[in-house]
């Protein structure tokens, strides 16, 4: 990934150069710092020399140079000209098609970009689980306590992954002929480190103060005028934030038995893209303030960020779908 070298300005950018920006940027904005990132790529370099020559043949190569499994070129060639991108939160065979029928009516689109991943990045896509054990020790958990708790749910999400039809979506971009790719957790590192920045400078007071300041971000302000903005889900207005911890990256939720352990270190607020009820309960049981964001306003604020820092190495036109709203900060 080192080597990838884009030229800043240029027209010509390809499907590759996008693919590495992404990551590289997501390595960029990763909230467990680079030291972790580095040390992800040695143990999957060191995973990969371990295996027999058999296996080596089933390995991800991809992941000894980018450490977010859920982000891959799903389909296409490298070294396509990407001139339009269709940028979608969720891209499944609707949205494919729906590239195949804008084609039809004239619109030039070279790639399909979704947040969510699809084929071998879903596959794989709670590999990037393990980054939590490195962000929860840097807010204070002890990296013991936090690898047991996050094992069992890794695993637990590896199983629900497991039979899920993978390739649908892939296979209807292969026989359109359609470049289709995925960026997922470096989307997810962008809006988690964008937020924790802006909550450590601001030092919100309450709960209020944090949905204010969440309404006042283009995203979120625009999600709550559809009635999917900020919400406090346990506290109130007026309650006191205390320390604010926003858990918006690493795949999905990480175990529910971590709330103890995040109140025991201090965090007396989440932020977070949602929740399931099950690790509200825990969270409840533990006095810790719920702030919900919003899932879908949060993919967008990575991926905007994330298409901010894209642009700047080359012109394309960005078409949205699939609940993915373009907001420029440049």
């Amino acid at each position: 990934m080192s080597k990838c070298k884009v030229v800043k300005g240029r027209n010509d950018v390809k499907l590759i150069d996008i693919y590495k920006s992404a990551v590289l940027f997501g390595m960029e904005k990763d909230p467990r710092g680079k030291d972790s990132v580095k040390a992800e790529l040695l143990r999957a370099k060191d995973e990969y020399e371990k295996l027999s020559v058999k296996d080596k043949e089933f390995y991800d190569k991809a992941r000894l140079d980018n450490p977010y499994s859920d982000t891959r070129i799903l389909n296409g060639k490298e070294d396509s000209e990407i001139k339009t991108i269709l940028v979608g939160v969720d891209i499944e065979v609707g949205e494919i098609v729906l590239v195949d029928r804008l084609r039809e009516k004239g619109e030039k689109i070279d790639l399909a970009m979704t947040h969510h991943p699809e084929g071998l990045a879903l596959a794989g896509f709670f590999n990037v689980m393990y980054m939590q054990v490195d962000i929860l020790s840097k807010i204070g958990i002890p990296i013991n306590v936090a690898e047991s708790l996050m094992h069992e749910r890794i695993k637990e999400v590896e199983r629900r992954v497991m039979p899920a039809n993978h390739t649908r979506s892939v296979d209807a971009a292969k026989l359109l002929g359609i470049n289709f790719m995925s960026c997922h957790t470096p989307a997810d590192n962008c809006v988690a480190t964008y937020l924790q920045d802006l909550m450590d400078k601001k030092k919100p007071r309450t709960l209020g103060d944090i949905v204010n300041i969440l309404r006042d971000i283009p995203e979120y302000n625009a999600a709550a005028k559809q009635g999917a903005g900020p919400k406090i889900t346990r506290g109130d207005n007026s309650s006191k934030a205390g320390r604010v911890f926003v858990d918006m990256t690493g795949g999905t939720e990480g175990s529910k038995d971590i709330f103890k352990k995040l109140s025991e270190a201090g965090v007396s607020t989440i932020v977070c893209m949602h929740l399931s009820e099950e690790h509200f309960k825990k969270a409840q049981e533990e006095h810790i303030n719920v702030v919900i964001a919003g899932h879908i306003a949060s993919d967008n604020v990575g991926l905007n960020i994330m298409l901010d820092e894209l642009e700047k190495k080359g012109k394309f036109k960005i078409l949205s779908c699939s609940g993915f709203r373009r907001f420029s900060r440049k």
